[in-house]
C-alpha cells in the first residue's frame, strides 16, 4: 500500500515537472536556435621548471648501551590462603508445620432455561452486486445541432 503511494507521488512529480510551460518553451527555444560555433582555442600553458630538493640529512648513530643484569634473588612466595572456620555440627531447629485453612466449595447457579442460547450462522451472506453502467448526465451531453 505504501509502495504504490510512493510510486504514484513520484509519477505525479515527474509528470508535473515535464509538463511545465517553462520547460516546453525551453525545448522549443533549443529546437529553433542555430548550432553553436566552435569554441576558441585555449592558450598554451608554459611548462614549469623542475624543482630540486635538498638532500635528506643522515641519521646519526646512537651509542650502544648495556643493560644491568637482573637480580638473582629468589622471588617472594605468596601467602597461604586462609581457611574458613568449620560449620557448627548441631542440627537445625525444626519449624512448626502450620495447617492451611480449607476454602469453601463455590457453585454457580444453574442457567435459566427460558432464555435460549444464540445460534451461530453457518452460511456467508451474498454480496450485493455493483452496477457497471455509468448513468448519463444530461448537462454533459453536447448541445443539439441546428
Amino acid at each position: 500500500m505504501a509502495g504504490s503511494r510512493h510510486v504514484f507521488m513520484l509519477s505525479l512529480i515527474v509528470t508535473l515537472s515535464l509538463s511545465s510551460i517553462d520547460m516546453s518553451l525551453a525545448a522549443r527555444h533549443l529546437l529553433v536556435t542555430p548550432p553553436a560555433a566552435a569554441p576558441p582555442a585555449l592558450p598554451t600553458i608554459p611548462s614549469l621548471p623542475k624543482a630540486t630538493l635538498p638532500p635528506l640529512p643522515s641519521v646519526p648513530t646512537l651509542p650502544k648501551t648495556t643493560l644491568p643484569p637482573l637480580p638473582s634473588s629468589p622471588l617472594p612466595t605468596l601467602p597461604t590462603q586462609p581457611s574458613l572456620p568449620p560449620l557448627p555440627s548441631n542440627p537445625m531447629p525444626t519449624l512448626p508445620n502450620p495447617t492451611m485453612p480449607t476454602t469453601p466449595k463455590m457453585t454457580l447457579p444453574p442457567l435459566p432455561s427460558s432464555t435460549p442460547l444464540p445460534t451461530i450462522p453457518t452460511t456467508i451472506p451474498s454480496i450485493p452486486t455493483i452496477p457497471i453502467t455509468i448513468p448519463t448526465i444530461p448537462f454533459f451531453s453536447p448541445p443539439p445541432s441546428k
